[in-house]
């Protein structure tokens, strides 16, 4: 492999890892934010009141600066598409994290991991659950913003109506960073598959008396003695 190819498959695993671990991030953000649906202003009472919600607890602010919020106590009272969520979300962060742990060793940056055949193998394995997290996560957040927008644009639905929270944008960033940077370590092996060997040819072991007996020699023809060459009157 030339230098110039590995250099650069070097820089392209450092940034699907830089895109995979920010990824990760921010889909730790995302699960633990409070605002994944926020109330509306135009269908709240007091405009100087809000509501956040999110998929551990609820809270509630004011103008004033007072804000609270409520943990859900059990989660047999909270509504299904919430568990759904929280699963697929809790997932997703497993396989980050994973994700991120296993990349490390496929980097050929690295010395652990094994040949390079196997690092390849092992970035490729880190690439494929970095996209798996994304998917998670992408179908959580599409699942919570899909309940939101229904009940929103709901004309028969009279309780309070909710719009998309920072949340839910920060969750949908990080999925496209993870998926992003899973497929560039699965080209990864690609491309360390399609780099040709090279081979080198083997001549077998080369004797000093031999190599002397060439480089001295007056051409084809002519031999000489070994043992002449190292007659006690060549060292006075």
């Amino acid at each position: 492999m030339s230098l110039r190819r590995r250099s650069a498959m070097d820089r392209a695993q450092i940034s699907a890892l830089v895109f995979g671990v920010g990824g990760f991030g921010a889909l730790v953000a995302a699960t633990a934010s409070n605002e994944w649906k926020v109330t509306t202003r135009a269908s709240s009472v007091i405009t100087a009141t809000w509501v956040y919600q999110g998929l551990w607890m609820n809270c509630a602010g004011n103008a004033l600066g007072s804000f609270h919020c409520r943990p859900h106590f059990t989660i047999f009272k909270v509504e299904g598409y919430i568990q759904a969520c929280r699963g697929l979300m809790i997932a997703a962060v497993s396989l980050g994290f994973f994700g991120s742990i296993i990349a490390l060793f496929g980097m050929k940056c690295t010395k652990v991991g094994g040949s390079e055949k196997a690092k390849a193998k092992i970035a490729c394995l880190a690439g494929i659950v970095f996209v798996l997290s994304g998917l998670c996560s992408m179908t959580g957040c599409s699942l919570y913003a899909n309940k939101i927008t229904t009940e929103f644009f709901d004309p028969l639905y009279i309780d309070q109506k909710y719009e998309l929270g920072a949340a839910l944008f920060i969750g949908w960033s990080g999925a496209s960073l993870c998926i992003i940077g899973g497929v560039i370590f699965c080209f990864s092996i690609y491309e360390s598959n399609k780099t040709p060997r090279m081979g080198y040819a083997y001549n077998g072991p080369t004797s000093v008396v031999s190599s002397r007996t060439k480089h001295h020699g007056g051409g084809e023809g002519k031999t000489s003695n070994p043992s002449k060459q190292f007659d006690k009157n060549a060292y006075v």
